[in-house]
């Protein structure tokens, strides 16, 4: 039996130490005073959940703990103490036994605070959460469709022009899967046409409803994304593709162009966990589209699908090896794994096959029934075969250091930068002190010339100019105006983070910016030309959380944050806010790769740390990789830190 002092000084010491934290030591607590004689194994079970659940996973995999406990938690054996050995001596058939015999801890429905399934310990809360979008997605992947009408082949042909490509056209595949049931995936990474594929597929979803139901049936289609910025951005590109496509009028019209977040769209309830709509006022929707779902975490997910009814479509656009959400659950990933053996059954393929045209070789491998409802776009056409950033980002993805390596160290790649004679030197020999000046060099760069190469030095320069040669005389309409040409040539670059605290954090990174672009004169709290990101949502002001603006003054003069407005009403293009009202923003000269997903900039500069960090994963470089669109710079103080996130998968 315990002695609870003797286990929480043991959680003390692995606090000190850093791999436990006073939230940790917080559930201990409580799950003695639940059981005061509770083993000693499965308080220190709680701790460990606890700690997993901090990290962003849904359960302590009891398994992987107890096969090598010190790479499940990403510890040292130099770190060696008794909280350690007591770890180390952790066995899976004793430690099943406690559980199952604590009164904490149940293996389904129950009021204890712990739950046991498949060698998994969750905390209720999410096991709950688990358990709905289980049910829920079963529930949609029924199949609703026999058959499909020919006047649908006609309109996929017509959308999908006959190419020369020997390749499965993967898009026209996704369209013809979605409309087989309730749910489906399409996934890729940047520039595999997510967006052109899901406009493509609505006007199908939109004639095949009249073709079944007659015209007067018009589909009630929401669109949404995780954060403000990923919502105007799925907006943005859902406009630019209908510019593109040659569609009917009407079609057209029905086609939504606004996404809300999914706070906006489920109606929280501000300082709850609550939302308007719910399992008793489910959300009136017959197709709901959520792009950058791999921002998702579990307890969002839950939620949403608790909100929607049976006979809602739900139709889950993202990139499955992108970083998943900070918060719980890396919801897209684990619905697609197993996708990329492509393990279609017999029965999907010949659906596919009558309805596409494309013919696919069967796999030898059973594919699960998520699987059969997932489609994987490529290639990518926004990086080709001669694009450093595609090919680093393969690299990276599949975990191949010394090809990730060449193709950072390759010339050839044009749009891997370096930005100075002493790069190629920081590469094979990175130190701090050149990092630091490579990095203050490509910051207070304004778009350049380099031996003909135009624009291949944007830093925050280039900004920077917009706002010194404003011009003198501006009406409202004008500097409405300038404050948009500001807000884009801020967004041509970004510098990137793993982590927030240290000299090569967020917090470290973004004081240096300041002295390099601003000088060392101690700056006020608010000053023109401070970026700032919002860091918790803001309903009044029509603020999300992630939404960037810049400090400017505004056509009286007077300093205000200049905010791109995404209002659907058609109001002023600019969202002007008075500074003295944005207490929960942030500086954001660089910030976490977390952060800047649903996001992209033409020049990305990603700053590793100087040691090595739980959240420095495969995942996460990869992530921060993508967000480049034209140009990617790798800023790296110590050797092996690249190599070290290349190896660790948050998914392993």
């Amino acid at each position: 039996m315990t002695q609870i002092a003797s286990i929480l000084t043991h959680i003390d010491n692995a606090i000190q130490q850093g791999w436990l934290a006073p939230l940790d030591k917080a559930f201990v607590k409580f799950l003695a005073e639940q059981e005061p004689h509770a083993n000693d194994s499965v308080l220190w079970l709680g701790a460990l959940v606890c700690q997993q659940w901090r990290q962003g996973e849904v359960f302590l995999d009891l398994n992987k703990l107890c096969q090598n406990p010190l790479h499940f938690l990403a510890l040292t054996v130099e770190n060696s103490s008794d909280e350690l050995t007591i770890i180390n001596s952790f066995k899976l058939e004793y430690l099943l036994e406690q559980l199952k015999q604590s009164s904490l801890v149940s293996q389904q429905q129950g009021p204890t605070p712990l739950v046991l399934a498949d060698n998994r310990l969750y905390l209720r809360r999410y096991w709950c959460y688990q358990q709905t979008v289980n049910q829920a997605i079963g529930n949609k992947l029924t199949q609703i469709r026999d058959q499909l009408p020919s006047s649908f082949v006609s309109n996929l042909t017509t959308l999908f022009p006959a190419s020369s490509s020997t390749q499965p056209n993967w898009q026209k595949i996704a369209c013809t899967l979605a409309l087989r049931s309730r749910f489906c995936i399409i996934t890729g990474g940047p520039g595999t046409g997510k967006t052109t594929t899901l406009t493509k597929l609505l006007t199908l979803m939109i004639q095949l409803t009249r073709d079944e139901l007659g015209t007067d049936k018009k589909l009630t289609i929401l669109l949404a994304a995780p954060t403000g910025k990923a919502a105007a951005r799925v907006s943005q590109s859902i406009n630019d593709a209908l510019g593109k496509l040659t569609i009917a009028d009407d079609i057209k019209q029905l086609i939504p162009k606004k996404a809300s977040t999914l706070h906006r769209l489920l109606g929280s309830r501000p300082d709850t966990r609550l939302y308007r709509y719910h399992r008793d006022n489910r959300l009136p929707a017959d197709l709901v589209i959520v792009d950058e779902a791999s921002m998702i975490d579990l307890e969002m997910m839950a939620a949403l699908l608790d909100a929607l009814p049976n006979s809602t479509q739900l139709i889950l656009l993202g990139d499955k090896d992108q970083l998943a959400s900070v918060e719980a659950g890396s919801v897209l990933g684990d619905l697609c794994l197993g996708s990329e053996a492509i393990a279609y059954d017999s029965k999907t393929l010949k659906w596919i096959k009558d309805y596409s045209g494309e013919t696919l070789t069967a796999s030898a491998l059973n594919g699960s029934a998520i699987n059969q409802q997932t489609v994987i776009l490529s290639p990518s056409y926004r990086f080709g075969p001669d694009s450093g950033i595609g090919q680093l980002a393969k690299s990276v993805n599949a975990g191949h250091v010394a090809q990730a390596q060449a193709i950072l160290n390759n010339p050839a790649y044009g749009d891997l930068i370096p930005i100075s004679k002493d790069y190629a030197r920081l590469r094979a020999h990175p130190e701090p002190e050149l990092a630091n000046n490579v990095l203050k060099l490509l910051v207070k760069a304004n778009y350049g010339d380099d031996n003909g190469k135009a624009n291949v030095c944007q830093g925050y320069g280039y900004y920077l100019d917009k706002i010194t040669l404003r011009p003198t005389e501006m009406d409202a309409i004008q500097t409405n105006q300038w404050a948009i040409d500001v807000l884009k040539a801020f967004d041509t670059f970004q510098v990137l983070c793993a982590i927030r605290n240290g000299d090569w954090g967020v917090k470290g990174i973004n004081q240096k910016i300041e002295r390099w672009l601003f000088g060392t004169q101690k700056l006020p709290q608010w000053y023109e030309g401070r970026p700032v990101m919002i860091t918790r949502n803001d309903y009044h002001l029509g603020l999300m959380n992630g939404d960037i603006g810049i400090t400017l003054k505004d056509s009286n003069n007077k300093l205000r944050v200049a905010f791109l407005n995404t209002d659907a009403q058609g109001n002023d293009p600019i969202h002007w806010v008075s500074p003295l009202r944005l207490p929960d923003v942030t500086t954001v000269f660089a910030m976490t790769v977390h952060k800047s997903q649903g996001s992209e900039f033409n020049h990305v500069a990603l700053v590793m740390p100087e040691t090595n960090s739980l959240v420095l994963t495969r995942e996460l470089i990869y992530t921060g990789i993508t967000r480049a669109k034209e140009k990617f710079t790798l800023i790296e103080s110590q050797a092996g830190i690249f190599n070290q996130a290349i190896l660790s998968s948050c998914l392993s």
